[in-house]
């Protein structure tokens, strides 16, 4: 209102005051010590733009008329009240000033907490305290030979000469061992030598030429140079030191610990506890890690509450596909597939005949197996498209369902799809480690008989190999034992029957692969297979060793390389974890990471797109860690 006053009605030379009656406000308007809040603070500094603290004055709260408008009042206390006169102190002649304090309390909310912290302030006057803002030595060289340049009053901008480049390592090189080796170049200077407990007597040290230590060595009498036989010390933990390792692993191209050391040492610097200084930095050298950093691992997991808990067989199962296998129809071939499903509780198995590898084919064989195994509960299997498919073909026909049926089918306990994450083949090793037995056995068999099955004689191929397969022993502790029970099979659990599936009688020879009677062929080839099956498995059952030890659990941030078999290494993709998913034990063993893509858009340029997939642990290669 004063601005626009004093705008309309142009008056420049005019004097001012304003009244409040809060002496917290004034306490605002007057100080300038203090930071206040960004609300208190916009406005203070927009009072003080057009005003100045001393036009501000104090006016009682009886006396402001402000407080009439501001709280309301009656017809009578406003004919009553100094609203249409003003305060009695405006009719005076002259401007009676306050003497009232503006109150800033201590605590006020609206004031800025202030945290004053005790700091030290060093002046380092060595010129090598300056190089840890280096990150490559012969850039801090360059620097260092250009700055002496600038002190000798030589103002060309030509390039270090080789001349002047050495001369700066020889001022680096000696700083860097007044700071280490004091005390020595003390004792070496006075021509005595260093006593037995210090750690550089075994190198005959002494002073050279330009006053740095030396390695005396027994090399004297060698025709090397002299900075070959006789290197410089250089302390493994200085930051120089380094900037001289780097500078040097990368001049070998990264070749390993070996040629990084022969170059260090061929260029006239010796490193006390060099190997392991070495390590350390290719340890973390990232082009090392992407170079030849194995994978990840994590310790096994423990056993999920469906494989340690009775449960009625196949209520929770694992699944897979293999093959193919060549059938003929009249003239014409087909590939076929097997669709392997095992109990997590029973450990048995069922196979079924896939014609090939699609969803509608698929769903198909999971419903004969539901028809002839009961109702499913859970199945676990990896990212198939064909599976992917079908879960996807299930939830989608699910959506049709009104609720009221909707509700009713999934209280049935219907299937549902748990998915391991891609590429983590040993997550389902349970089922794949049945199909490893039946598959290797299957080819061989197949195989005499190449050219000459059909689809139905290979359907009950896989059905004899199945009932093979769940007549094994779930233990084969006590096999050679004669006093001990009827081994434990899982053809005990899924039939209840203690009496093993018989072939039918017979006597099958290998002319009956070329006969008409398709059922000898097979029961021939189911022969060969409990043959091979009971050398190549059963006497080879052992528990399983490895991954014992937890590892370092892959966290949010931490940059990775996603592995690929069908690149070279050097052409992996770079990626960033962006979640983990931790399990019971407390272990990550698959996360999520976002991979940069370069890709082409319609106009032919190149667009970088992020792409978010799901990986296990042990198909990353771990570069930098989150800090």
């Amino acid at each position: 209102m004063s601005n626009m006053l004093r705008e309309e009605l142009d008056l420049t030379n005019v004097n001012e005051f304003f009244w409040t009656d809060s002496k917290v406000v004034l306490g605002y308007i007057n100080n300038d010590a203090r930071r206040f809040h960004t609300f208190v603070s916009n406005r203070v500094q927009k009072i003080r733009q057009s005003t100045a603290p001393k036009q501000w004055q104090y006016v009682p709260t009886d006396d402001n008329p402000a407080d009439n408008a501001s709280r309301g009042r009656t017809i009578n206390e406003l004919l009553s009240s100094n609203w249409f006169s003003g305060p009695s102190f405006l009719w005076k002649k002259e401007i009676e000033t306050s003497n009232v304090v503006p109150e800033l309390p201590i605590g006020d909310p609206e004031v800025k907490k202030i945290q004053t912290f005790q700091t030290e302030t060093t002046e380092s006057k060595d010129l090598v305290d300056h190089l840890s803002k280096f990150s490559s030595w012969s850039n801090a060289v360059k620097a260092i030979a250009r700055l002496v340049r600038r002190i000798k009053k030589d103002k060309t901008n030509a390039p270090a000469s080789v001349g002047e480049q050495e001369h700066a390592k020889g001022l680096i090189l000696k700083g860097v061992q007044k700071q280490a080796y004091q005390k020595e170049m003390d004792v070496l200077s006075q021509g005595k030598q260093l006593p037995g407990y210090n750690k550089l007597h075994h190198l005959d040290a002494f002073i050279g030429l330009h006053g740095m230590i030396k390695v005396g060595g027994r090399l004297i009498h060698s025709s090397c140079t002299h900075s070959f036989k006789h290197p410089l010390i250089l302390p493994k933990d200085h930051h120089v030191t380094k900037l001289i390792i780097a500078h040097y692993h990368e001049s070998v191209k990264h070749q390993g610990k070996g040629f990084t050391i022969n170059a260090i040492r061929s260029s006239g610097y010796w490193i006390p506890g060099i190997n392991r200084a070495v390590t350390s930095y290719i340890r973390n050298c990232v082009p090392c890690r992407r170079l030849r950093k194995p994978v990840e691992g994590q310790r096994m997991s423990d056993l999920p509450t469906e494989r340690v808990e009775p449960s009625p067989p196949f209520v929770y199962c694992g699944m897979d596909c293999f093959g193919p296998f060549m059938t003929k129809e009249g003239r014409k071939q087909h590939k076929r597939y097997g669709l392997l499903l095992t109990c997590f509780c029973s450990r048995a198995i069922h196979i079924e005949m896939l014609e090939d590898m699609s969803t509608d084919a698929f769903i198909n064989s999971l419903r004969c197996f539901i028809a002839i195994r009961g109702t499913v509960r859970q199945i676990r299997c990896d990212q198939g498209t064909n599976f992917v498919g079908a879960k996807n073909e299930l939830n989608s026909a699910l959506q049709q369902l009104d609720p009221e049926r909707l509700t009713a089918f999934l209280a049935d306990k219907q299937c549902d799809f748990v998915m391991n994450p891609p590429h983590s083949s040993h997550a389902g090793g349970v089922w794949e480690r049945q199909i490893k037995t039946v598959r290797s056995v299957l080819n061989a068999t197949v195989s005499l008989s190449s050219g000459r099955l059909n689809d139905a004689s290979l359907r009950t191929l896989f059905y004899e190999a199945m009932a093979i397969v769940n007549s094994r022993p779930l233990t084969v502790d006590n096999l050679n034992d004669p006093k001990s029970l009827e081994p434990l099979t899982p053809n005990h659990l899924i039939t209840m029957k203690a009496t093993t599936v018989l072939p039918p009688p017979g006597k099958f020879i290998r002319e009956d692969i070329y006969g008409r009677k398709r059922w000898r062929q097979v029961q021939y080839l189911t022969e060969q297979f409990w043959s091979r099956w009971k050398k190549e498995y059963l006497h080879n059952i052992t528990a399983r060793q490895c991954w014992h030890a937890p590892k370092r659990n892959l966290q949010i941030g931490d940059v990775v390389m996603d592995t690929d078999e069908n690149l070279p290494r050097n052409e992996w993709r770079l990626g960033r974890v962006i979640d983990t998913v931790t399990s019971q034990d407390g272990l990550v063993r698959k996360v999520t990471i976002a991979l940069g893509d370069k890709k082409l858009n319609k106009k032919g340029e190149r667009v970088n797109k992020v792409s978010v997939v799901e990986r296990p642990a042990q198909k990353l290669v771990l570069l930098l860690e989150a800090e």
